[in-house]
């Protein structure tokens, strides 16, 4: 790739990208926006307001709209809706728009259907990355979407493969993480995990297992799901569990760094697993649950997989992996989970797209 680049990077209208970021998704387009920058190519966001200036060039901002009181009091439709519904009808008519000319590639992380189902109203290539499995409004606007200048990205093969139905063969490009901002760390005695502390991330049966395996215990991320921290993680901390909170970048890498094994426990079909990354490349091996695409991250030298949902082979999976080299995983990190080739990959993609968009 020679020159630089004009990228529109689409992110979530609710949250922004700036830390402490609330989620993966949102770690994920700070990482990508940094190092595209880094590189030299011209950056602009479209996130919610509060997003940083630190990882791009420029924001796209959010339309807003106010509601007449006849509307607000129709109880059919949801505020929340609406108000989505308006920020990404608003920013693709302005990339069908005023802004046709402003950009080289439309790089969508969103997991609005509009993105896509607009993609044939801007001249703009667009790539979209698939973060998620299909679930029903995606799917309609992928259906619809088609055009010579749409391209598609799955995070895993396992992503690639539930897409596979509705999108038939997609690239995939795994997502990657500054192997600097995630330095080997010395290690430590305890456990951590780390995300969002959410029911299908399953930091209840985390503690259970660590618990079971005689591991005092550190978790860490946001409690987005507040009934559910109430009652299946707060009655579980205490003694040799803590609650460090939501934690910026830095916190966390030190944080993961000086623990001796990371917990990954979705209890859903987990696309990628951002943390698994994160964790290798501070040299902590990992136990995880065998699902979606972390068996494609982690191998014999990084990492024990565990029965989905089964607290005591966790147990089992975390007392094998605290004995695995530190060196070594941060080794499969470098090989497999480097920001590097990730964005080696997209920038490859921009090209082929820009190419097959001037033919």
């Amino acid at each position: 790739m020679t020159g630089s680049l004009r990228v529109a990077l689409l992110g979530s209208s609710n949250f922004p990208i700036a830390e402490p970021y609330a989620g993966g998704m949102e770690a994920h387009i700070g990482q990508l926006s940094r190092a595209l920058t880094e590189r030299g190519h011209s950056v602009t966001l479209f996130a919610a307001e509060g997003s940083s200036l630190d990882v791009a060039d420029d924001l796209l901002s959010v339309a807003r709209l106010e509601l007449s009181d006849i509307s607000k009091a129709d109880i059919t439709t949801p505020a929340l809706a609406v108000s989505e519904h308006h920020a990404y009808l608003s920013v693709m008519m302005q990339l069908a728009g005023e802004l046709s000319d402003t950009f080289d590639v439309i790089h969508n992380h969103s997991l609005h259907y509009l993105p896509i189902a607009m993609s044939r109203t801007v001249r703009t290539p667009m790539l979209t990355t698939l973060h998620t499995p299909p679930f029903a409004w995606l799917e309609s606007a992928v259906a619809l979407s088609g055009s010579t200048g749409v391209e598609f990205a799955a995070v895993s093969e396992h992503a690639a493969r539930q897409w596979f139905p509705v999108t038939g063969p997609v690239n995939v490009v795994a997502n990657g993480i500054s192997l600097e901002r995630w330095p080997e760390g010395q290690g430590g005695d305890g456990a951590v995990w780390s995300g969002r502390l959410v029911p299908e991330k399953g930091p209840h049966l985390a503690i259970d297992a660590a618990r079971a395996a005689g591991f005092s215990l550190t978790l860490a991320g946001p409690a987005s799901n507040t009934a559910y921290f109430e009652a299946e993680v707060a009655p579980r901390l205490g003694g040799d569990v803590t609650y460090a909170g939501h934690l910026r970048q830095r916190e966390l890498a030190t944080l993961v760094g000086t623990s001796a094994v990371a917990l990954a426990t979705p209890v859903w079909e987990e696309p990628y697993g951002l943390v698994v990354a994160e964790a290798l490349a501070c040299g902590t091996p990992v136990a995880a649950f065998d699902r979606g695409g972390i068996p494609e991250i982690l191998d014999p030298t990084s990492g024990r997989l565990a029965r989905p949902d089964s607290v005591e082979d966790l147990a089992r999976a975390m007392i094998e992996a605290r004995t695995l080299s530190r060196h070594d995983a941060r080794a499969r990190a470098e090989s497999a989970c480097s920001e590097r080739r990730m964005v080696d990959q997209y920038l490859s993609l921009y090209e082929s797209m820009m190419s097959g968009a001037a033919l």
